[in-house]
């Protein structure tokens, strides 16, 4: 039963956490490749970055020490601090990671723990940080995010490379910290970004963490942890799962019902790391042998377990990181009371469906919408069914993308906003953008709508996606990179010449959500939308959230 177990979280992690917040699928690109040298002073010794007329870039800045041999799966470490300078010109590696149809990225290199930091050529001082945790927890890399665009707001961006898979998510019988390396590796970034960001122009006192699904999952963590205290003032969680469950089969065939989709009890994330290596020759009655074993193997022979990147894209609770489920306290006000900007895509399941049928040659039927109800839903499919008559969408695939947006996407995003409501200053949204460029190369055909980190593109350039906005879009990525800054600098998203945004009160009717579409930018009944009344009505759980007045029909 056990075995059952870890190999169907394997299979979630491999179908639906794969590759879906990395802003292009390819190497990471250089936003400019000419200009003069500029060095600045880190608590580690001295860098040379770029400067062009317009934005100073600083590459692959080292925040922690290698993970490698036996600091493989160990709490991050100081840097060695160098002599002369460093040079920063050039791309940082990728932490390592496998190549995929969809992520053609792929590294073998643990020496890994980098950051860049962007920053106009002409910044104020000291000025706003926001800080870019990425997304997916297996493919990736901060790198890969070209960040002149919210720098061009006066801001010091500072992305994160961080350890992925199983190597930022591994546990094991007497392996301290099992199941929170890349949240550590986090928490090292931002400790060294209070050291080093007025080095950069930067204000420590005014940090903002940024981050899109696994990277939104990660500070909703922080904000439990008490390694993470006084590290940053303000948070924007973009897509978070923090707060979210998942229903049977909603994230594939064969994936079993869980109550919570990002965290797993330290148990279960050693159970999981003792049967993903059963077969790499490292078993020994000793846990002290056997990870000696596990940390000599060649990277290369890691990633050549199938899908072991994937089955550790989770958190451990019940730790030293993170000493109770994140979930509970985020729900009971267990947190900072900092300002919070959260919000999620329109259409945010319509990306899984899509790349597991209908873009790439295998369209969901009638039929399997009809199993895939049942196996989610019980004895209540008749009345899922009833309530999302599949007549009533264009293809079966998005009436069940929207069935799951609805349940698990919109849910969890309504309660991480109403837990944040309750005691912090927090500011809702929902990227409602039908339009959006779908950057991953499908070969079928497929509306996506607003999809999961579809709205990434929007705030960090990417030359793929720009090519491709219409004029309203490119004036929407405007808008919403105008108020992230805004909220960095301020704690507020709104301000002259922007669009009114007050804040989300769980007390009201309808509290405040701001839709973002490039036709229109306005409140939104976001509860009435994604008809949450109803999925409240169907499942009474404890952790469900509390109905309010307007909630649809």
């Amino acid at each position: 039963m056990a075995r059952k177990r870890t190999a169907a979280l394997a299979a979630l992690a491999g179908t639906a956490l794969l590759m879906v917040a990395a802003p292009a699928p390819s190497a990471p690109r250089a936003p400019a490749s000419s200009g003069t040298a500029v060095t600045v002073r880190t608590d580690s010794g001295l860098v040379r970055g770029l400067r062009t007329d317009t934005h100073a870039l600083f590459r692959g800045i080292p925040y922690a020490g290698p993970p490698k041999g036996v600091h493989r799966w160990a709490a991050p470490r100081p840097v060695r601090p160098w002599k002369g300078v460093r040079d920063a010109v050039k791309p940082g590696p990728l932490c390592p990671q496998v190549a995929s149809p969809y992520a053609r990225v792929s590294s073998l290199e643990e020496d890994c723990l980098v950051v860049d930091v962007t920053v106009r050529a002409a910044a104020e001082r000291p000025a706003p940080v926001l800080v870019w945790v990425h997304g997916d927890g297996a493919v990736g890399g901060g790198g890969l995010f070209d960040a002149r665009r919210l720098a061009d707001r006066g801001l010091v961006v500072v992305t994160v490379n961080y350890r992925l898979g199983v190597f930022g998510g591994f546990g094991y019988p007497g392996l301290a910290g099992s199941g929170t390396f890349a949240l550590q590796d986090q928490q090292a970034a931002l400790r060294w970004v209070r050291r080093n960001a007025a080095a950069f122009g930067g204000d420590p006192g005014n940090v903002t963490v940024a981050g899109s699904s696994f990277g939104a999952a990660a500070i909703s963590g922080h904000l439990t942890s008490p390694g993470a205290r006084g590290l940053f003032h303000r948070a924007v969680l973009a897509s978070g799962e923090g707060m979210m469950d998942m229903p049977a089969g909603a994230m594939g065939e064969g994936v079993p019902a869980y109550p919570h989709y990002t965290w797993r009890t330290e148990r279960e994330v050693r159970a999981t790391g003792v049967e993903m290596t059963s077969s790499l020759g490292c078993a020994r009655r000793d846990p002290e042998r056997a990870l000696r074993c596990l940390r000599a193997l060649p990277v290369k022979k890691l990633l050549a377990v199938p899908h072991i990147m994937n089955a550790f894209q989770t958190f451990a609770h019940g730790t030293e990181v993170l000493p109770e489920l994140p979930e509970k306290a985020l729900r009971e006000g267990r947190f900072p009371r900092i300002p919070l900007l959260t919000g999620a895509t329109r259409d945010e399941h319509r990306l899984f469906v899509g790349m597991a049928h209908d873009a790439v040659g295998a369209p969901f039927t009638a039929g399997q919408y009809e199993r895939a109800l049942a196996t989610a839903f019980g004895d209540r499919a008749d009345e899922v069914a009833a309530y999302y008559p599949v007549g009533d969408f264009p293809s079966p695939a998005l009436a069940w993308a929207t069935v799951v947006t609805d349940r698990m996407w919109a849910r969890g995003a309504w309660a991480q906003a109403r837990a944040f409501g309750r005691h912090a200053p927090t500011y809702a949204y929902e990227f409602a953008d039908r339009d959006a460029p779908m950057y991953l190369p499908f070969p079928g055909d497929f509306d996506f709508g607003a999809y999961h980190a579809g709205d990434t593109p929007y705030v960090f350039e990417d030359a793929d996606a720009q090519r491709r906005f219409t004029p309203a879009q490119v004036r929407l990525a405007g808008t919403m990179t105008d108020q992230w800054a805004r909220f960095a600098r301020t704690g507020t998203p709104d301000g002259p010449g922007l669009p009114p945004w007050p804040r989300f009160d769980p007390s009201r009717p309808v509290p405040h959500t701001l839709s973002l579409a490039p036709d229109r930018i306005g409140p939104v009944d976001y509860a009435r939308d994604h008809r949450l009344a109803f999925w409240h009505r169907l499942d009474r759980r404890t952790t469900a959230p509390q109905a309010e007045p307007g909630e649809g029909k």
